[in-house]
């Protein structure tokens, strides 16, 4: 089978120099050019980290791993002798470029599985996304096939969608039940009965309704909320005696752990304890193939959530907080405890911020700028530079959801409340594929 790489922009390319070494190294293959296709977007900031965790992934297993996921434009059988017809619809696709990367999806290493039958007007292809939740997929589809179909001498063109297979860059440094995960995404809050599950679950089953495969980590072994908020129809966790894994239960394609679900109720024990059973729920789980890991982390900035960081390569967390004074001093402490961890917080959902009545909106706990207001999610913003905010109302039908066991999104997924998660699920998908593609270029520029 014949490889052909399409050209990288500069800014995504490695330099000669870089990928000399990396070849020396025997972790890249020899190419006949300056640069292989950009690197599939897979890769964690968490491996900044310097202080001491529980997982300390080495350079030459991340570089293997990079390389090893170095996208190419592969081309199958083709009757076509020369490169003429490939570079043809090379060029044509370079037109398509990816809004978040900022790139062409033929540098980004998109292209797949190339096959042209010029003298019959025939081209195939496979586009091969960071994630099959990509926002834009459809419209990637759409311009493929339309760029293509413009050459004068394609008469049929077959596009094929599909998204890399889930897996971290750190695989071969993490326990057996997370080498398939791709994103593990913590929504936090550090302070109680602000909503911070009914982010969790709701953002979960956004994300599995955009075509992702995912899981919901209960963390809060002292008052696990999941078996309120969900109802499969299997409520016990089952243990496969041969392997000593745990096989997590599952409510409408979403795969689910909780203490709640162990048999167990809520917990009496000391912190330590909690800790280990943490550590045992979460990495002896039989997870399976994820794209996105959601974890509803306990409130606090305890041993628990330390122990939780530092098992895990967190991609990114979320920050839950209601628009008040005391709401904003433990979030602040939270928001301060994954900058040391090196875990970027990529939005703030402002929980119960406003309410309709009488054809008025209405701000309980005070909105906008001024002086006496307390809107918490913009000093987070302000102060940290989380990029992104979504408001939450008070909604009868959300607290009801939660209690019913059906999430909101599921059981109204065209309601109000629905939009905004549709709009935070989104943003999560695309900042922990930006998160990745920050981590490996800053990889290659420290090399």
């Amino acid at each position: 089978m014949q490889v052909v790489h399409a050209p990288s922009s500069p800014h995504l390319s490695i330099q000669s120099s870089k990928a000399t070494q990396l070849r020396r190294w025997g972790l890249l293959p020899p190419v006949s050019v300056k640069t292989s296709p950009l690197f599939a977007i897979h890769f964690s900031l968490q491996s900044q980290v310097d202080h001491s965790s529980l997982w300390t992934p080495h350079k030459r297993a991340i570089l293997s791993s990079c390389a090893a996921r170095a996208a190419s434009v592969e081309v199958g059988n083709s009757s076509v002798s020369t490169g003429t017809a490939e570079d043809d619809v090379l060029k044509a696709l370079s037109q398509i470029i990816d809004p978040d990367f900022g790139t062409d999806i033929v540098t980004c290493g998109f292209v797949k599985d190339l096959q042209i039958d010029k003298a019959q007007g025939e081209v195939s292809f496979r586009l091969e996304l960071t994630t099959p939740a990509c926002p834009i997929k459809d419209m990637f589809e759409q311009k493929a096939n339309e760029v293509v179909a413009m050459l004068p001498w394609v008469k049929n063109v077959k596009v094929t969608m599909s998204a890399q297979p889930a897996r971290p860059i750190f695989a071969e440094q993490l326990p057996a039940g997370l080498q398939t995960i791709s994103n593990i995404v913590a929504v936090s809050s550090c302070k109680g009965g602000v909503g911070k599950s009914t982010v969790a679950v709701n953002l979960a089953y956004t994300l599995a309704d955009m075509g992702a495969r995912v899981g919901i980590f209960d963390a809060d072994v002292y008052g696990p909320s999941l078996p309120t908020m969900v109802s499969p129809e299997n409520r016990l966790l089952e243990m496969n005696a041969e392997k000593r894994t745990i096989i997590p239960t599952e409510y409408m394609g979403v795969k689910l752990v909780s203490f709640g679900f162990a048999g167990q109720g809520r917990a009496i024990m000391r912190g330590p304890m909690v800790s280990g059973v943490i550590n045992q729920l979460l990495t002896t789980t039989e997870w399976g193939g994820l794209d996105y890991l959601v974890i509803d982390m306990p409130p606090g900035t305890g041993d628990i959530q330390l122990t939780l960081c530092q098992i895990v390569p967190l991609t990114a967390a979320v920050i839950v907080t209601t628009p008040q004074k005391l709401s904003f001093i433990d979030v602040a402490k939270g928001v301060r405890m994954f900058s040391k961890l090196k875990v970027p917080c990529v939005a703030v959902v402002e929980n119960m911020c406003h309410f309709d009545a009488d054809g008025k909106r209405y701000y309980p706990f005070g909105r906008g700028s001024g002086p006496q207001a307390w809107i918490t999610s913009l000093i987070v913003v302000q102060q940290f530079g989380i990029p992104h905010l979504f408001d939450l109302p008070i909604r009868a039908a959300l607290s009801a959801s939660g209690d019913s066991g059906m999430p909101e999104v599921v059981a109204d997924p065209q309601g109000e409340v629905s939009k905004i998660f549709q709009n935070l699920g989104v943003c999560v998908v695309q900042q922990c594929a930006k998160i990745r593609q920050q981590g490996i270029l800053l990889l290659l520029d420290n090399i």
